[in-house]
């Protein structure tokens, strides 16, 4: 079973058509030679009794009420013989159609000793020979009436004829089977081409984008394969987009790079020869430091974004890690930053979240960075059951940007790029939490949150209402 399955992935989309196709023909045959051809030989059997009934109707009718007339017929259907059997004499009397064998006459006679009153049907088989003198079985259907003064009027008809009308009716039916098969290929012929001309298409642009050459895609569909190419065709845009501003984001980290380490060599380098470049040695160290530290910095957001990239939820089951602890230092290692902007701190107490204390530190370090970056006069970090809010009364964010803003190397309104938003990224996403970015009366607030928050508060209401109610009717 495995090797099929291994086998039917191998197939081409062509010779899996050609397969369904071959399999729904193999299915037809199957059902016209196992259940088609018994149906429709039950069916011309009753046919071919209908017709010898019907060709009786007239003749019972006037043999009845005219039993001494001797009848004259002229049959259209040549094909019905029709014999006038008198008991009592034991006479068969030919009335129309080519003469019987003594066989079925000697068949005739013991069905007509059971004096069954009605119409009944019989069948019998005889031997017979043809011009070629080749003997063949045939087989002969007759309806016997009795008449109400006692003899029998016998209607036969020759099976040859029954199997001229099942076959002609058989093939009329695999005629159209055969016609509806054949327009039914060629609509999946056109279909699945449509299907491998659009997949080509997409297989080769794919190509030129991995080797970087011109692409450009045009596949007019509104299916789930041009839901696919327009996906491609976004990706692709978004992906050169990274890559430009990746690609301007080193140059400007290359440039940014350059500058401290220039600072540093010189400053370095006059101290070294006894000349302070700004005018003494103390102030000339502060700038060495200076610039050490914005080095440092855009080395660590660099290996930070790294580091990131390989975060792995490795943290045990449950809610474990001190919110509030967390908070605490990313405070405190941040207000010197912006001493003038006031970092308030609203936390329940005893909160605790999923992950590993330092990237969760980094994470909220970033989104408070950020948001000194913008603050007027004031940030506040809100802490709750599975929430955290870090709010800044800065101007608010573009909505065009907010889809965008934990993309790697999305740069700022204020020109800068930013890698601390995307470490944010990462870690909630690693560690199951949300986060959004939103726009307030006076400010913006960047909110992380898991998604089961709302369920469990929704449940807390309803038992608490549940409660209330219980509370009011023992009242």
């Amino acid at each position: 079973m495995k090797r099929i399955r291994l086998w039917l992935h191998e197939l081409s989309l062509t010779q899996q058509l050609l397969g369904i196709v071959f399999l729904f023909v193999s299915i037809f045959a199957g059902f016209v030679f196992f259940f088609l051809n018994p149906a429709i030989d039950q069916f011309s059997m009753t046919e071919m009794y209908e017709l010898l009934h019907n060709s009786q109707n007239t003749m019972i009718v006037y043999m009845n009420e005219n039993p001494d007339h001797q009848l004259e017929i002229e049959s259209s259907d040549s094909s019905i013989k029709v014999y006038l059997y008198v008991p009592t004499a034991d006479a068969m009397v030919h009335l129309v159609g080519e003469p019987i064998n003594d066989d079925l006459k000697q068949d005739i006679r013991r069905n007509a000793v059971r004096k069954l009153e009605g119409t009944q049907d019989y069948s019998m088989q005889t031997t017979d020979v043809d011009e070629d003198g080749v003997t063949r079985n045939v087989t002969s259907l007759y309806s016997m009436t009795l008449l109400k003064d006692g003899r029998y009027l016998i209607s036969i008809l020759s099976d040859a004829y029954r199997e001229r009308f099942q076959r002609s009716l058989i093939n009329g039916i695999v005629l159209m089977n055969g016609c509806m098969i054949g327009i039914l290929f060629a609509i999946l012929l056109v279909w699945v081409g449509s299907l491998i001309f659009s997949l080509n298409q997409i297989q080769s642009y794919i190509t030129k984008v991995r080797n970087d050459e011109p692409a450009q895609l045009n596949v007019k569909r509104n299916d789930e394969i041009g839901e696919v190419a327009v996906a491609l065709t976004e990706m692709e845009s978004e992906l050169s987009r990274q890559n430009r501003e990746k690609e301007e984001m080193i140059q400007n980290i290359s440039h940014d790079l350059k500058t401290p380490i220039a600072t540093i060599k010189s400053y370095g380098e006059a101290i070294k020869d006894g000349i302070y470049p700004y005018d003494t040695l103390e102030k000339s160290v502060d700038v060495i430091i200076e610039h050490a530290g914005r080095l440092e910095k855009k080395v660590r957001s660099l290996i930070l974004l790294n580091k990131m990239g390989y975060l792995q939820d490795t943290a045990p089951a449950g809610n474990c890690l001190d919110m509030n602890e967390v908070i605490e230092k990313a405070i405190l290692s941040l207000k010197v930053v912006r001493p003038e902007i006031e970092l308030i701190a609203e936390a329940d107490p005893d909160i605790c979240f999923h992950g590993e204390e330092e990237p969760w530190r980094i994470t909220v370090e970033n989104l408070i960075d950020n948001a000194l970056r913008y603050a007027k006069s004031h940030i506040i970090v809100e802490l709750h059951e599975n929430e955290l809010c870090v709010i800044n009364d800065g101007s608010h964010i573009e909505e065009d940007r907010m889809e965008t803003l934990f993309h790697p190397y999305e740069k700022g309104t204020d020109g800068q790029f930013g890698l601390g938003l995307s470490s944010v990224y990462r870690v909630y996403t690693t560690y199951g939490y949300r986060v959004q970015a939103e726009n307030l009366k006076d400010g913006v607030c960047f909110r992380i949150w898991k998604e089961h928050r709302i369920k469990e508060q929704r449940r807390k209401e309803k038992n608490s209402h549940r409660n209330t109610k219980n509370e009011g009717t023992a009242a």
